[in-house]
């Protein structure tokens, strides 16, 4: 057996991810407002990237990416990755596209809102005005310890304890809360919530008070049991159920919660002018991006000392950052032109004519890997003259029929066939299923149910009318 040493030449292929192939891919992915903290974030840690103010020399009309790549032909010999110098002379070029506020007041992406007071503040409000005979303490404990819907979930023996005060005043102090405004508030039940909201109704029966302790039938479609045991009609029964739906069930609902709100800001816009779509996409957040020229003495050394390294590979940092943002411009723009040319039906008739798509359709479109597609179109919103949609609700699957039609189109096909149905003798599943094979919809009567739950339509026992 022969032990020696040896030198083998070998040629393989690798995929190597860079950094900044990773730093692309991860910026591709954001949304606008992750777009924008993560640029913020950015800026602090390298402090080459300064935000570009609109005072740029609008007359430059060049290509900012050839810009930042035409001295790649040009190295001397103590340039490290390109030309620091041509790249600071043309570092005023706007890199992204900026939108214009005076294009149209109908153009805007950011709504403006304002603060509205909360529940506990606008009833806190009301105390402190009012200033009724009752501790304050109690009352603001009280209504500290109502939930978001407006109910009093603590037990009144349990408040009494901790304030070491009668359960009489406690109950005097609840029932003074459940006269303020909005009325509902301050009940321990749904159906105590709807008897403090008897009094806004103008034409009230006077077997509403008995009609309250049947909720459970009445949520079970048992009008008839209802009629039998108050010894009325299930027409009656049927009319009071409908003032009762009137009523707010949740009246805290109706002010901002605790929590923190989430407003969703369209990273793509379209609209149709003069018959055609364009397409905008949302830069508005992000800072236009561009370099200190500060440090253009320290690039300028010819020593290579730790400072010029490093200001070096900062000024790469930056360069890649601002690539990969316009990329990512790019891609979304491309994505949202593909989406539309197949969805033009949709844009222009409805939701109905909405047509079956796939990540490979739009892929193939673009000359990119479904990755890409799938990146790009995460987490993202699209605001079109039909509304703001998830980019994800474009890519419906067809359910194989001959019209090719989605499950967004059956649903909205199931909604008109029962808005057009006769109240006092409402389709069966079986009978809507029946109607869409008529137009060349083939589901079954399961399919039909259960496209009929996520709608939150009620069966056919419950939709009927007396």
């Amino acid at each position: 057996m022969r032990i020696g040493y040896g030198l083998n030449l070998e040629q393989t292929q690798k995929l190597i991810m860079t950094p900044e192939l990773r730093q692309a891919i991860a910026v591709l992915q954001l949304s606008a407002l992750e777009l924008s903290n993560y640029v913020e974030q950015q800026m602090l840690e390298n402090p080459l990237l300064e935000v570009v103010e609109d005072s740029v020399d609008k007359g430059m009309e060049s290509n900012p990416e050839e810009s930042l790549s035409q001295d790649k032909d040009q190295k001397s010999e103590n340039d490290w990755d390109m030309n620091w110098e041509e790249y600071f002379q043309y570092q005023d070029e706007p890199i992204s596209r900026e939108y214009d506020p005076e294009a149209g007041q109908n153009s805007r992406f950011e709504p403006f809102v304002t603060t509205a007071p909360s529940l506990h503040e606008h009833l806190l409000e009301q105390v402190h005005i009012q200033k009724a005979n009752i501790s304050q303490e109690l009352l603001e404990y009280i209504i500290g310890n109502l939930d978001d819907n407006g109910y009093l979930s603590m037990p009144l023996e349990e408040i009494a304890k901790q304030l070491q005060l009668p359960l009489e005043e406690v109950e005097k102090g609840l029932r003074y809360i459940q006269t303020l405004d909005p009325l509902g508030v301050g009940a321990r039940s749904l159906e105590e919530c709807l008897r403090l909201q008897l009094p806004l109704l103008e034409h009230c029966p006077p077997q509403m008070s008995e009609f309250l302790n049947h909720l459970e039938e009445l949520a079970a479609g048992k009008l008839n049991k209802i009629a039998n045991q108050m010894k009325i009609t299930p027409s009656q029964v049927q009319e009071m159920a409908d003032l009762l739906r009137t009523l707010d069930p949740k009246p805290g609902r109706r002010f901002p919660g605790s929590g923190d709100v989430r407003y969703i800001v369209p990273d793509v816009m379209i609209e149709e002018v003069e018959g055609e779509f364009i397409i905008l996409v949302n830069d508005v957040t992000v800072p236009r991006l561009g370099v200190n020229q500060a440090y253009r003495q320290v690039l300028n050394q010819n020593s290579e000392t730790e400072l010029r390294k490093f200001v070096e590979q900062k000024l790469n940092a930056a360069v890649w950052l601002i690539r990969s943002i316009e990329q990512r411009r790019l891609t979304l723009y491309k994505v949202a032109d593909a989406i539309v040319r197949r969805q033009q039906d949709f844009l222009r008739k409805g939701i109905q004519y909405l047509k079956p798509l796939t990540l490979k359709d739009i892929a193939e479109a673009i000359g990119v890997h479904e990755s890409t597609v799938s990146r790009a179109t995460a987490n993202k919103y699209v605001q079109t003259p039909r509304g703001i949609f998830e980019f994800k609700y474009f890519f419906a699957t067809g359910l194989g029929s001959e019209q090719e039609i989605t499950a967004t189109g059956i649903k909205q096909a199931l909604k008109e066939i029962i808005a057009g149905e006769d109240p006092k003798n409402p389709y069966s599943d079986q009978k809507i299923s029946e109607i869409l094979k008529e137009r060349n919809i083939e589901i079954s009567r399961r399919t039909v149910a259960k496209y009929r739950d996520e709608l939150g339509i009620p069966s056919t026992v419950m939709r009927k009318r007396y």
